[in-house]
Parts: C-alpha cells; sequence; structure tokens
C-alpha cells in the first residue's frame, strides 16, 4: 500500500503490461494491521487509528480496471499488531494476563474471536465494494513463531485448527460472495504437503474458496526437502514438487491454483532464468497462473513473457 502511495508507481505497474502483466495485488490490509484507505463504514479501524489514506481504493480500481487489469485485495488476517494492542479483548492472551506476541513483539489476534472475523470481513468488503475483483486472506492462520505452546486464545473450541480456519472462511465466503467478489487465501508452500500445525490443510479451506495461492520461494525451503540438496538453487523443481502435492491436495474441487513466485534474491542471486524456471513449472503442474512477489516491489519484466 506504502507503494500506490507514490505518485505514478501504479501507472509504472501497468505498463508493465506490454510484457504479459494481467493481474495486480494491492494491499488493503498489511501485517502492521494498517488499512489502506478511511471509510465510514469501518469504524473500529477509524477509532484505534489503522485506518491509514494510502490510496482511493475505488479510483484506483477504476483506473486499473480500465486498464483491462485483475485486481487482488490482500487482507492480513489474524497477525494485526495495531487491534491486538488496541483491542486486548480480540487478541492472543498470555497466561496471566496482557497480550501474547511472537519473539519478534508482534501482536496477533484470536483466530476464535467473531469480533476478529467481523473485523477483517468488513474491511475486505469495503473493498468489494470499491470494486476489487478478488480478496486474498493472507496469514489466515494460527501463529507459528514464538511461544505458541503458551498462547491463551480465549474462547477456544474444541476442534482442530483447520476446522477453525475453515470457518472464517466460511463466514467470509458468505458476507463477500453477494458482493461479487472472488474469496481466495495465501498458504504456506509445504501446506499441502505436511501438517504444519497452524491450520492451513488447502483440502479442507478449499470447500470455500475460489483460488488458493501458495507461497511456493524456493528460498524458503530447508535442504533435503522434497529430495533435494538445495531447494533454493533448483527454483523449477521445487515449484514443481510443491505444485504436485497441492494439485493431489485439490483433486475434484474447482478451486483455482495461484502460486506466489519468487522474484527476489535471498540466500542466493535470483536470475531471469530463475523465475522463468518457476513459471514452467507452474504452467507444467496446470496452475491457472501465478504472481510473482518482490517485496521491494522491484520485478523482472521479461519472466511475465513466459517465455
Amino acid at each position: 500500500m506504502s507503494l500506490a502511495a507514490i505518485r505514478g508507481k501504479l501507472a509504472g505497474y501497468v505498463r508493465l503490461e506490454r510484457f504479459g502483466l494481467n493481474t495486480i495485488e494491492l494491499d488493503v490490509k498489511d501485517e502492521s494491521g494498517e488499512v489502506a484507505f478511511r471509510s465510514p463504514e469501518l469504524t473500529l479501524a477509524n477509532r484505534i487509528g489503522a485506518a491509514r489514506s494510502e490510496y482511493r481504493p475505488a479510483t484506483a480500481v477504476r483506473s486499473l480496471h480500465r486498464q483491462g487489469l485483475y485486481v487482488i485485495g490482500r487482507v492480513v488476517t489474524f497477525e494485526d499488531p495495531i487491534l491486538g494492542r488496541k483491542v486486548p479483548r480480540m487478541a492472543i492472551r498470555k497466561p496471566g494476563g496482557g497480550v501474547w506476541t511472537t519473539s519478534t513483539g508482534l501482536a496477533w489476534t484470536n483466530p476464535y474471536s467473531r469480533a476478529v472475523w467481523r473485523y477483517n470481513v468488513d474491511i475486505a468488503a469495503a473493498a468489494a465494494r470499491a470494486g476489487f475483483d478478488e480478496i486474498m486472506f493472507d496469514y489466515v492462520r494460527f501463529p507459528s513463531d514464538g511461544d505458541v505452546a503458551h498462547a491463551v486464545f480465549h474462547g477456544r473450541v474444541h476442534e482442530p485448527m483447520d476446522r477453525t480456519i475453515a470457518r472464517f472462511l466460511t463466514y467470509a465466503h458468505s458476507r463477500l460472495h453477494p458482493l461479487g467478489v472472488r474469496v481466495g487465501a495465501a498458504v504456506f508452500g509445504l501446506a499441502a504437503t505436511q501438517n504444519l500445525g497452524i491450520g492451513q490443510k488447502p483440502r479442507g479451506l478449499s470447500k470455500v474458496l475460489d483460488v488458493i495461492h501458495p507461497m511456493v520461494y524456493p528460498s524458503h525451503y530447508t535442504p533435503g526437502e522434497f529430495n533435494l540438496p538445495d531447494p533454493n538453487a533448483d527454483p523449477g523443481d521445487t515449484v514443481w514438487f510443491s505444485l504436485r502435492d497441492f494439485k493431489h491436495a485439490l483433486a475434484g474441487r474447482q478451486t483455482a491454483l495461484v502460486p506466489w513466485l519468487q522474484d527476489f534474491s535471498l540466500g542466493r542471486k535470483y536470475t531471469l532464468r530463475d523465475v522463468q524456471a518457476q513459471i514452467k513449472a507452474a504452467r507444467v503442474m496446470g496452475s491457472s497462473g501465478f504472481l510473482l512477489w518482490n517485496a521491494s516491489g522491484v520485478y523482472t519484466p521479461d519472466a511475465l513473457r513466459g517465455r
């Protein structure tokens, strides 16, 4: 959202159309808990100071639609340092009281709280009414970083974590689909390969998702995964194996598979060839497209040509 606030930045991304760009993901609510825009309907976000004025959603979406682009609004869900700190009753708590935080000091909100559900889906609904084509929920899971064994969840329901996450997405689906918007979720790249203990089981979630976006960044895999000595040095095979497991998990579902691919360097320098290897693997596995990620917002245009 901070990039979108820079004059001319969105227009610069739109010019990547000539390389094959057809989609832009725009943050609606990010991992800091900030909401990109103010709206009278977002009473709580306005009151706690989460709502910003980074861009005007309807204006931005209209501009992107005029260029023929599909627009995804990303809503970071349960990691929310602002809501967690400002409204402690909606946060994961410590055993003796107080707000639980990750090892880096970030507050998370309680995945069992219906108030937290409403807060996030209200924000997503505001984006849907502004014209976004899809809402992608991110951090739609339980925390994995920090002393999770001592995290206290008020209102906890005795059910598997993935059932809780699926119930949240069912609620989101029920409110957002009538607004004409697709519902998607970003999940960890290994979510289809093993139980990560955070509530992300793709097959169960796919019942209520139009799109699932696995984050299959090769640099995030440990040596030996998929029997690859260094997954980061073999990006094509890493993506292929990851998406193979997602294809198996989603067999018989109508849910589209659109992975996040790595267009950044971590651990080693990534080249055009490395990005293209991932894209080729995604296409071989029959994905419905792909998204490129770079935290600095600097991309490899030739990769979009799909050669």
